[in-house]
């Protein structure tokens, strides 16, 4: 009997439960109505998702390179012309087509402007159509697509008939009538306002087809049935959680974009003089490559140069952003 007592006595105070860890084995926890304390070599700690991605993205050296590259030409394009006290707009008759020298550092064009105020001058231009056009079509690509493959039904046939119709439509020819009737230098808006109205509609299938998965998820099913509104389930639920994607074609845009605005350019469909961009001056310089090649090297250079790094950035945005990617590791 009074063994009995003792060993009731002690029974609450040994109160044990077995925990089997990670690895296999089982250990003895004390648990007093407390959380169990973290055991030694046991130091986890919460990483957000985007501390992860910058960690992904910096491991990889090419795109490290690509972003400075990138920081590098913006500088250049905004700070360029306070280094030079030559405009793009002033004319030097006494060095007609003159070869990089003291006075000019890139050499003049056959019409005496100095090359490298044309260059910064064009590549300040080339880089706003980029940019502006990209981000303009990422967001009319997200919204569009988003919605029609959320409300469904007759709304996403309709939608679906436009992006089908505008896809046939030579676009092409359209900015360059577009570009043409502009006046003035107001010529690069139009030319950004061209591309981005027949540049969205590829992106907005590919985000059409995204939705079409994430609108069977439990909580877009729960908001709809909480009653919010279907704008803001798109806006605040949809949108966001095909976030990767749109950053990856949006950076991936704007060499779309500056090829575009190139390719126009130097058929003479793009920018007008006394404005210029990368485009034109490759255009005026295919005609003295073998007399002045300095007028075609310099601008082909600064082109491969922003394109190749925007192509950089976006690889090493797209294995951050992939969980498969060779870019992963351990996040300590």
């Amino acid at each position: 009997m009074k063994e009995e007592e003792q060993s009731q006595t002690q029974s609450p105070a040994s109160d044990s439960r077995s925990v089997t860890a990670v690895d296999g084995s089982t250990d003895i926890a004390q648990l007093s109505g407390a959380d169990r304390s973290p055991a030694e070599g046991e130091n986890y700690r919460r990483t957000g998702r985007m501390t992860l991605y910058v960690r992904r993205f910096m491991r990889r050296r090419s795109a490290v390179f690509g972003v400075v590259l990138l920081m590098i030409l913006l500088f250049f394009a905004v700070f360029g012309s306070r280094l030079t006290h030559w405009s793009y707009e002033d004319l030097d008759f006494t060095q007609l087509g003159v070869a990089p020298d003291s006075s000019h550092w890139l050499g003049t064009t056959g019409g005496g402007s100095d090359l490298y105020a044309m260059i910064v001058r064009g590549l300040g231009r080339s880089m706003s159509i980029g940019f502006l056009s990209s981000i303009l079509t990422t967001i009319i690509a997200a919204v569009f697509g988003a919605g029609i493959a959320f409300f469904e039904g007759w709304v996403e046939k309709i939608g679906m008939w436009v992006l089908d119709m505008l896809l046939v439509v030579p676009s092409f020819l359209l900015i360059a009538m577009i570009v043409r009737s502009s006046a003035g230098s107001s010529g690069w808006l139009w030319l950004a306002f061209g591309l981005t109205i027949f540049g969205w509609v590829g992106y907005a299938r590919v985000i059409r087809t995204l939705t079409m998965s994430l609108r069977e998820l439990d909580y877009v099913k729960a908001a709809r049935f909480m009653g919010v509104h279907s704008f803001r389930i798109i806006l605040r639920h949809l949108i966001p959680n095909l976030g990767s994607v749109l950053i990856i074609n949006t950076v991936l845009g704007v060499v779309a974009a500056v090829n575009s605005e190139t390719s126009l350019s130097f058929l003479g469909l793009g920018i007008k003089a006394p404005d210029t961009s990368l485009g034109t001056l490759l255009n005026d310089g295919q005609s003295v490559a073998l007399t002045a090649p300095w007028v075609l090297i310099f601008p082909s250079l600064v082109l491969i140069a922003l394109t190749f790094s925007a192509q950089l950035i976006g690889d090493g945005l797209r294995d951050a952003i992939d969980p498969y990617s060779r870019s992963g590791g351990k996040a300590e």
